[in-house]
């Protein structure tokens, strides 16, 4: 039987490989054939979606009050994260002179964010105290984990394919 305190990071290992698989084989090759600002949008819309993260704020979604040191961080983390996605998404398709040094921004703080959640996540949550919200770390961060890597990629390609500087 896999103990306890190891389901959460095999769940995590398991969907980063698979993630990574799908992104390296079937999502890069086709952003980096994309113009830059299409391109970026895509791979930042479903970070849009990170409000979610404010859930482990509710209590009775997770199975106990969780410790605001995670909590707190990780859950307004993602909300920041969300709203400079929304942000960036809307310099882009305005062609604005902003939007890439906000793309930059907003991959930035989400790839910290991801990091903090992480380190607090296994300082101060046990695996019992996510209740419904345990699908967030095991099936919503990896792929997006995957998209920062995509997106931090295709920003560096820069002029190579189509970005402007």
């Amino acid at each position: 039987m896999i103990p306890l305190e190891l389901i959460l990071p095999i769940s995590v290992t398991m969907g980063l490989l698979t993630s990574g698989l799908i992104g390296v084989w079937y999502v890069w090759p086709r952003v980096r054939a994309m113009p830059a600002r299409d391109a970026l949008v895509a791979l930042i819309f479903p970070h849009c979606f990170r409000y979610l993260g404010l859930s482990f704020l509710i209590h009775g979604v997770t199975t106990a009050p969780m410790d605001h040191r995670f909590s707190f961080p990780t859950a307004y983390g993602d909300l920041l994260t969300a709203i400079l996605g929304l942000v960036s998404i809307a310099a882009l398709r305005a062609n604005s002179r902003f939007a890439i040094p906000l793309v930059w921004i907003f991959s930035v703080v989400g790839v910290v964010d991801f990091l903090n959640a992480f380190a607090r996540g296994l300082t101060f949550a046990a695996p019992g105290d996510f209740g419904a919200t345990y699908y967030i770390p095991m099936v919503v961060v990896p792929p997006l984990m995957v998209g920062h890597a995509l997106i931090l990629a295709r920003l560096r390609a820069g002029p190579k394919y189509g970005m402007q500087a």
